[in-house]
């Protein structure tokens, strides 16, 4: 969706216009629902309620919505503020178990059979972090944000998102056994934790 035509579906939508904010959730609800997968550790049906959940807080809280960040952060932050709510009120931790690599309509998972165990492995490396390291890893390598928007939805200071993401990265390569290089940039690169 172009960004003139979200302007012009949010305006729309905030004046309760239920088709306009049918459009947006079209737009965004594939990527809301792969951080809440991720988040979740491919609990399908609990990201299905809590996706459901992110869109109904959205339209419920449009009226406030003051444009100051584009609508896919914004509504990337309800869903992960409603994951953390929902771990809150469960008073337990997500379960160390891995996504169902076989779902068809996961775009980011490829066809061949090395590349889902691949897929698979990725996902069990990412349980093992922090929630907090997963999410920055999650909002910055998999939704592609900055670390400005990805403090916006983990509503955190950019340092702490910088600090997440080295810990992670350091993991992860610990991991994988592969040489930590602390000259890295601090913005995401492509080749690095894309599954």
């Amino acid at each position: 969706m172009a960004a003139a035509d979200e302007v012009r579906w949010m305006d729309r939508a905030r004046q309760g216009d239920r088709q306009a904010f049918a459009k947006l959730v079209h737009a965004h609800q594939g990527a809301v629902r792969a951080l809440l997968r991720r988040l979740t550790g491919g609990q399908w049906a609990l990201t299905d309620d809590l996706a459901q959940e992110t869109f109904l807080r959205a339209w419920q809280s449009l009226p406030r919505f003051r444009s100051e960040a584009r609508f896919g952060t914004w509504v990337y932050r309800i869903a992960y503020n409603t994951y953390l709510m929902h771990v809150r009120s469960a008073k337990s931790t997500v379960p160390a178990g891995g996504a169902d690599a076989g779902d068809a309509g996961d775009e980011s998972i490829a066809s061949t059979g090395t590349d889902l165990v691949a897929q698979g492995e990725v996902q069990r490396m990412l349980m093992r972090l922090s929630p907090p390291e997963r999410a920055a890893i999650i909002q910055c390598y998999y939704l592609g944000l900055n670390h400005e928007e990805a403090a916006t939805v983990l509503n955190c200071p950019l340092g702490t998102v910088k600090s997440h993401l080295r810990r992670a990265l350091a993991k992860l390569r610990d991991h994988l056994g592969e040489p930590v290089n602390e000259s890295e940039s601090d913005e995401p690169a492509e080749q690095h934790v894309r599954a």
